[in-house]
């Protein structure tokens, strides 16, 4: 069995976790229920129920299996939190449960006219008194052991051998007690007149269980640290109800008094019971709950590493292929008969500003998910629009596509990354491209504008006269991994989205009339007035 050292692992453990005010007044309610029980039976406990001892085997039963369960869920719990009170409350509630059983199998009148196992007068009303001093002694012994306890527990102590010493002790107490109460008639107390009267002798057992029911009662008062002290208490306000009920408002065995007392008892040995069964399944759900948010939190690790390989992969496809097409350029103006040195150095120039680029998207992608503080600037956003078409250029020429550019003049500028923005720009162009490559019956037109919207926003639209899109897909363009591409990722749109609604923008799609599709995208203005470092970063975009 494994334990845990820390003591703030065992904060949500039923022997130390602190009552909720529900729970306070729950128990309150419980015990005003009990009083209200009690003043409601005692005007008819001496009425007499003849013929009902037959049910007094159901009862017994009922409370061993109530008490054995609650000392197999305190065992455990025991378990858990190695503490000696806990030990010593599961013994204490294995011993009444064991005790049970010799009480109803001498019960006179039920089995057999004077009980079964040899049985004399005295016999079943030993047993009975064993069972009521019993209990408020162990919860006293728990309340007092609990009140010791200081310093850290010996959390690497086995469990299992003071389980067995636990049970062990119950056993003795259990089989000791009947063992004497089976013993000569002549040598027992004389507890018992007949089969229905006490001796005064039997007051004293009552009084003395009253009496430790109130000094455990005062001692769990005092501390009421956890939701077993509080429950302890109401058990131990029941059982006080039950003895009262039995030894002097009952006339007797068999009574109404002394029935409703069994009831009582009954309800004592099952409150605990209840409540572990109710704070374990609470505790169980609050599990399955951490379990299942842990789940979705590495999930969520998962599906970030997946989106950052593929971003890096899908953004980072351009600048490579790029940078592979100026390297075959620059090779055949190599192997020309008269190379061209200048053209050569220019495809250099190009792979070399392509590396860059890359590198500066890898480093855009990075701070994206590390939520590393952007670093943005000032820019014209036309000059970015620009540099993007730049790039794209031999692209739409092997592709024979048109470019139509309508960039509205003195737009203010907006704050950003010029890097991400390029990447917004450079994804929605090829896209467009992509989508008119298989057009044949029309021509290939990609239209780019831009312009103020109202006093607040800057909107670029990148336009095609491709194949255009689907509703359905309309819908999904946006989620991680959709793609309409036989080979894509499915990663372009969403990181599209992700950068312009970062820059406190908008991307969205629409149909293009009469083909192709049009997607769209603002950015707040910045119309601050331009000092000599903005107009520097404005003409550097440029």
């Amino acid at each position: 069995m494994r334990t845990s050292d820390d003591p703030g692992d065992q904060r949500f453990l039923l022997a130390t976790l602190p009552p909720r005010a529900g729970q306070t007044r729950l128990a309150i309610g419980t015990v005003a229920g009990l009083l209200v029980a009690l003043a409601v039976a005692a005007p008819f406990a001496r009425l007499t129920l003849d013929g009902t001892s037959v049910l007094l085997p159901a009862y017994a039963t009922a409370v061993l299996l109530t008490e054995l369960m609650t000392a197999v869920l305190l065992f455990a719990l025991y378990a858990t939190q190695r503490t000696p009170a806990l030990l010593a409350l599961a013994a204490g509630y294995l011993t009444t449960a064991l005790l049970i059983v010799p009480w109803a199998l001498t019960f006179p009148g039920v089995f057999a006219p004077t009980g079964l196992l040899g049985a004399s007068l005295q016999s079943t009303a030993i047993v009975a008194a064993g069972r009521r001093l019993a209990l408020p002694l162990f919860i006293l012994a728990y309340a007092l052991l609990k009140a010791m306890e200081a310093g850290p527990r010996d959390a690497h102590r086995p469990a299992l051998p003071a389980i067995a010493g636990g049970m062990a002790l119950a056993a003795t107490l259990a089989g000791g007690l009947t063992a004497f109460a089976l013993a000569d008639d002549a040598l027992l107390p004389r507890l018992m007149i007949d089969t229905m009267r006490e001796t005064p002798l039997w007051r004293v057992v009552p009084v003395t269980a009253l009496a430790l029911c109130v000094a455990a009662l005062a001692v769990l008062w005092r501390q009421r640290r956890s939701v077993l002290d509080l429950w302890l208490m109401v058990v131990l306000s029941a059982w006080a109800i039950e003895t009262c009920l039995l030894s002097f408002i009952s006339a007797g065995r068999f009574s109404a008094g002394w029935w409703s007392g069994r009831v009582f008892g009954l309800a004592a040995s099952s409150i605990v019971l209840l409540v572990l069964l109710a704070e374990m399944t609470t505790l169980y759900g609050r599990l399955v709950r951490s379990v299942a948010a842990e789940r979705r939190v590495r999930d969520a690790r998962l599906a970030s590493l997946e989106a950052l390989s593929a971003s890096i992969a899908h953004e980072v496809n351009q600048p490579l292929a790029s940078m592979v097409t100026n390297a075959g350029a620059g090779l055949r103006w190599l192997d020309r008969p008269s190379p061209n040195l200048m053209e050569v150095r220019a495809a250099l120039k190009r792979i070399s500003d392509d590396g860059h680029r890359a590198a500066r998207v890898i480093a855009c992608i990075r701070d994206s998910f590390r939520k590393a503080p952007p670093r943005r600037s000032r820019m014209d956003i036309n000059g970015v629009i620009r540099s993007a078409l730049d790039r794209t250029e031999g692209e739409r020429r092997l592709n024979r596509i048109a470019v139509r550019t309508d960039l509205q003049q003195r737009l203010p500028a907006v704050n950003g990354s010029a890097v991400q923005l390029e990447q917004v720009l450079l994804n929605l162009i090829a896209n467009a491209d992509d989508a008119m490559a298989a057009v044949t019956d029309r021509p290939r037109v990609l239209s780019i504008r831009s312009r103020r919207r109202g006093l607040t926003d800057v909107i670029v639209s990148v336009e095609d006269t491709g194949t255009g899109l689907q509703p359905a897909q309309e819908e999904r363009l946006f989620e991680p991994f959709f793609t309409t591409k036989e080979h894509g990722i499915g990663m372009g749109l969403t990181i599209c989205q992700s950068i312009v609604e970062a820059h406190g923008g908008r991307l969205w799609v629409a149909a293009n009339q009469p083909h192709g599709a049009v997607f769209r995208f603002t950015l707040p203005a910045d119309d601050e007035p331009e000092g000599p470092e903005a107009g520097a970063a404005l003409e550097r975009t440029s």
